[in-house]
C-alpha cells in the first residue's frame, strides 16, 4: 500500500510539473535588490500602469532610502517599511523617475504624513501580473493587478473605521506639483507632474492624469494640502504657517505640492473594497476612457487572469525543456523583464502627447515610450525582431514619429520627452539592424534621412555633440568634451557602420563607402604603448599622463564614459578584423581580451563589455573561451534570487543578455545580422516564429544535453556543420533545427 501511495504521489507531482506554464516561471523580485531596479509590481505587457509597493520613504528605510543617496526604483527587497503603492514607474533605469500617485490603505484617524502612516509588511507575494502582502499595521492585506492602462487594487478591512488615501506630495521623481479633486463618494480624479529625468531638462517637466474608481462609496471623503512654511515677517501671525490642512468633504479642485485625497469608510464587518486607477499622458478624460475601457465591469479576479493569460502567450513564443527549475525561472524572469520596456504611451483612443508641446496626437497603432537607447540597441531590439517583430516595427515607427515631431532621432526619450541622456546616436543602429533582419514595414527612405540628418549635421546637433571635430579629425579630443572623448568616438562609430550597412542595401554606392570609412576612425586613438584606446589632445598628441584603469566605478575621466580603456576598448564588434591587426593578429588579441578579466576590468552590468565575452569566437581555436565564460558569467550574475542580477536592468538589456544567451546565440555586433554561437543552457529551445515576418513557424536549438566536452561541440545548421560558431539570422530563421554535439 506504501509503495502505491509513493507511485501515485510522484505521478501527481510528475504531472503538476508538467503543468507549468511559462508564466508560471516568473518570479518578479529577481532584480530588486543589488540595484537591479526593478520591482516585483504588476503590470501588463508593455503597460503603461505598473502597481509598485513603494517602501524607499522615510529613515526607517536608511541606507536605501530615496533621499539619502542616487535612487532610481520605488522598491528594494532589502527594505520592508512601505508607504504606499506608486500606479506609474520604470523598471530597470539608472535615475529617478515617476513613482507617483501613491495610494495607501489604512485605519483609524487620517494622518496624512507618509512617515506616521506608513507600515511595515509581512505575507509578501509577487506573481506575473499579481501582487500582496499584508500591513501590519493596520492588518489589511493588499492585493494588486493591473491592465495595459490601469492599476487595480483589492483591500480586505478589518471592521472598524478604514481610509484610502491618494498622497499626490510623495513620489520618486525630482518634480512638484499636483491637483487633486473628489468627484464623488466612488471617485477622485488629479494631475501629477513629473520629469528632469537623470536631473536634465527641468523645462520640460510633464502632467500625468489619473483617475481613481472606487467599489463602494466613501461614508466621508476630503483632501489635504501642507503649505510652504513662511520664515519672514509675516509667519508670526500666521497660525496655521506649515500645518497640514484637512478639508472634510471639500469637492472643488485643490493645487499645491504636498496634496492628497482620501475616502473614509465604517464597516461593521471585515469587507472588501476595489480600487481601480487608470492613467493618461493626455487628459483627465483619456484616463477615464482608459479605466472605463480596459476594466469596465470586471472584477480584480478577471483582470488578473487576462493579464496572466496575455503574459503567458508572449512568454510562451518561446519553449525551453531541460535545464533545472531555477535556470528555468531565470530565464522566463530574463524574458519578462525584456516585455516592460519600451511601454506603451498611447491611450485606448490612440491619443498620445507630442513630443515637448505636448499637443494630442493620434496613432492607428502602438507609440511606445522609454527608448533607453544607449542600452538596448545592443541586444534587447534583436531579440524583439527575433521573437516579437510585430512590436519591433511598432518601435521603429514610433521612432520615426519622434523624428516627425521633433526632428531628430530619440537618443533616450521618456514619455514623449528627450531627456539626452548618455552619448551616442543609437536610434539609426536600431532601424538599421531591423531593417536588415527584414522587419521592412516602415518609410526607409524617411528613415535613413534622419540617419543621415545626425550623422552630417555640423550646428545644433543634439545627438552628435562635438562632430565638427568627428568628421575632421575622425576622433574626439580632450578639448572636445570634458568626459567619454573616446567612447563617444566609438559611439559614432558604429552608428555610422549601421548607416554604410543600410547604405548597402539600398544602392547607395557612395554613403556606403563614406560611411564605412568613418566607422573604423577609432584606430586613429589605438595606442600600441599601452594595446589600448586611449584619448588624444586637440593637437593629436596623446593624453598625457595616462592610467587606462581610470574611469571604472563611475569615476570621472576624460576619455571613456562610466568606464575605462579596459572595459570600452574592444566595443568596436563591427571591426574585430582591424581590432586584431592593430593588436598584432589573433593571438596577441585574444591575449589581450582574456587579460580584462583576469584583471578584473571586466563589468558585468556595464553595457559597452557584454559582448567581449563572444569576441573569443573571432580567433580559431580559441572558441572555448566564448563557451567557459559565458557560461561562468550566467553562474555568477543571474540568479534565482532578489540580486540575481548583475546590477541595473537597464530596460531589460541585462535580461536580454541572459535570454540569449541561455539560447547559445548571442548578437554580438549591432546592426549586423549575426549571431556568435555558445552552448545553450537547455536542452532544447523552440523559438515560435511571427507568420507575418517569417516563412517558417519555429526554430529549434539542440543541446543535447551537454553530454561530452562542450568546448569542443560540432555546431549543425539543419544537418550541416558550421565551420565557424557564427549563424546570420536570416540563416537561423530559414532554417528548422540548430544543433550542438559533442565529442
Amino acid at each position: 500500500m506504501k509503495n502505491n501511495v509513493a507511485v501515485l504521489f510522484c505521478l501527481l507531482a510528475i504531472s503538476v510539473l508538467a503543468q507549468k506554464k511559462p508564466v508560471d516561471y516568473v518570479n518578479p523580485f529577481i532584480g530588486t535588490s543589488n540595484f537591479g531596479t526593478t520591482n516585483p509590481g504588476p503590470i501588463a505587457v508593455r503597460g503603461m500602469a505598473n502597481v509598485a509597493p513603494f517602501n524607499v520613504a522615510g529613515p526607517q528605510n536608511l541606507p536605501y532610502e530615496k533621499d539619502s543617496r542616487w535612487w532610481s526604483t520605488p522598491y528594494t527587497s532589502d527594505n520592508g517599511f512601505l508607504t504606499g503603492f506608486s500606479h506609474v514607474n520604470l523598471s530597470g533605469v539608472g535615475c529617478p523617475e515617476l513613482g507617483v500617485i501613491l495610494a495607501m490603505p489604512t485605519t483609524g484617524e487620517i494622518i496624512t504624513d507618509h512617515i506616521d502612516y506608513g507600515s511595515t509588511y509581512s505575507d509578501e507575494v509577487s506573481k506575473v501580473g499579481y501582487y500582496s502582502n499584508t500591513l501590519d499595521k493596520y492588518g489589511i492585506k493588499v492585493e494588486t493587478t493591473a491592465t495595459t492602462r490601469v492599476g487595480v487594487s483589492n483591500y480586505s478591512f478589518p471592521a472598524g473605521e478604514a481610509n484610502i488615501l491618494l498622497n499626490l506630495g510623495l513620489g520618486l521623481t525630482n518634480e512638484q506639483g499636483a491637483q487633486v479633486k473628489v468627484v464623488s463618494p466612488t471617485e477622485i480624479e488629479g494631475i501629477r507632474t513629473v520629469g528632469s529625468f537623470c536631473y536634465y531638462k527641468p523645462e520640460e517637466a510633464y502632467p500625468v492624469y489619473f483617475v481613481a474608481r472606487f467599489s463602494k462609496a466613501a461614508d466621508d471623503f476630503g483632501v489635504w494640502k501642507k503649505p510652504t512654511t513662511y520664515r519672514g515677517e509675516e509667519a508670526q501671525w500666521m497660525t496655521y504657517n506649515g500645518k497640514t490642512r484637512l478639508m472634510k468633504g471639500y469637492a472643488k479642485e485643490v493645487v499645491g505640492d504636498s496634496i492628497g485625497a482620501y475616502m473614509t469608510y465604517d464597516f461593521k464587518v471585515p469587507t472588501q473594497v476595489e480600487m481601480k486607477v487608470g492613467v493618461s499622458y493626455v487628459s483627465i478624460e483619456n484616463a477615464r476612457k482608459n479605466l472605463e475601457m480596459e476594466t469596465a465591469d470586471r472584477s480584480f479576479h478577471q483582470i488578473l487572469s487576462e493579464t496572466k493569460e496575455e503574459w503567458n502567450q508572449y512568454l510562451s513564443r518561446i519553449e525551453v525543456e531541460g535545464g533545472s527549475e531555477d535556470e528555468k525561472t531565470i530565464f522566463y524572469t530574463a524574458l519578462y523583464h525584456t516585455l516592460i520596456h519600451p511601454n506603451t504611451l498611447n491611450d485606448v483612443n490612440g491619443e498620445y502627447p507630442k513630443m515637448r508641446t505636448r499637443e494630442t496626437l493620434k496613432t492607428d497603432g502602438t507609440r511606445y515610450t522609454v527608448f533607453s537607447l544607449w542600452d538596448t540597441y545592443r541586444n534587447l531590439h534583436q531579440l524583439m525582431s527575433l521573437v516579437y517583430p510585430k512590436q519591433q516595427s511598432n518601435m521603429v515607427n514610433s521612432m520615426l514619429r519622434i523624428y516627425d515631431e521633433s526632428g531628430w532621432l530619440p537618443k533616450w526619450e521618456l514619455n514623449a520627452t528627450e531627456t539626452t541622456t548618455m552619448v551616442g546616436d543609437p536610434a539609426g543602429i536600431i532601424i538599421a539592424d531591423t531593417y536588415l533582419r527584414g522587419i521592412q514595414d516602415f518609410d526607409v527612405e524617411k528613415a535613413y534621412r534622419a540617419m543621415k540628418k545626425s550623422a552630417d549635421q555640423l550646428k545644433q546637433n543634439p545627438l552628435r555633440p562635438g562632430i565638427e571635430d568627428y568628421i575632421e579629425k575622425g576622433y574626439l579630443t580632450t578639448k572636445t568634451t570634458n568626459s567619454g572623448s573616446v567612447s563617444t568616438t566609438q559611439e559614432y562609430n558604429i552608428s555610422d557602420f549601421a548607416i554604410a550597412q543600410l547604405a548597402k542595401v539600398l544602392g547607395k554606392k557612395e554613403d556606403h563607402k563614406r560611411f564605412s570609412k568613418r566607422a573604423i576612425s577609432y584606430r586613429k586613438l589605438f595606442d600600441k604603448e599601452f594595446n589600448l584606446l586611449r584619448p588624444k589632445n586637440d593637437d593629436g598628441s596623446w593624453l598625457t599622463p595616462y592610467n587606462p584603469e581610470t574611469g571604472a566605478n563611475f569615476v570621472k575621466n576624460l576619455g571613456f564614459i562610466e568606464g575605462n580603456a579596459w572595459q570600452y576598448t574592444f566595443m568596436v564588434a563591427h571591426d574585430v578584423e582591424g581590432l586584431i591587426k592593430l593588436m598584432g593578429g589573433p593571438r596577441p588579441f585574444s591575449k589581450r581580451l582574456q587579460d580584462v578579466f583576469d584583471n578584473d576590468q571586466f563589468d558585468m552590468a556595464n553595457e559597452p563589455d557584454i559582448g567581449y565575452p563572444y569576441l573569443f569566437n573571432y580567433v580559431k581555436g580559441e572558441e572555448w573561451r566564448t563557451v567557459e565564460k559565458v557560461s561562468e558569467l550566467l553562474k555568477t550574475y543571474f540568479k534565482n534570487a532578489p540580486d540575481g542580477l548583475p546590477g541595473n536592468d537597464d530596460t531589460g538589456t541585462m535580461s536580454a543578455w541572459a535570454v540569449f544567451s541561455m539560447m547559445g546565440v548571442y548578437p554580438v555586433s549591432p546592426a549586423e545580422p549575426i549571431y556568435a554561437l555558445t552552448i545553450p543552457t537547455f536542452d532544447k529551445i523552440t523559438i515560435h516564429l511571427d507568420a507575418e515576418y517569417h516563412k517558417n513557424d519555429k526554430i529549434e536549438i539542440i543541446g543535447n544535453g551537454k553530454q561530452g566536452n562542450e568546448n569542443k561541440a560540432e555546431i549543425l545548421l539543419d544537418g550541416k556543420k558550421l565551420k565557424k560558431p557564427f549563424v546570420t539570422h536570416q540563416q537561423l530563421i530559414k532554417s528548422k533545427q540548430l544543433e550542438f554535439r559533442y565529442n
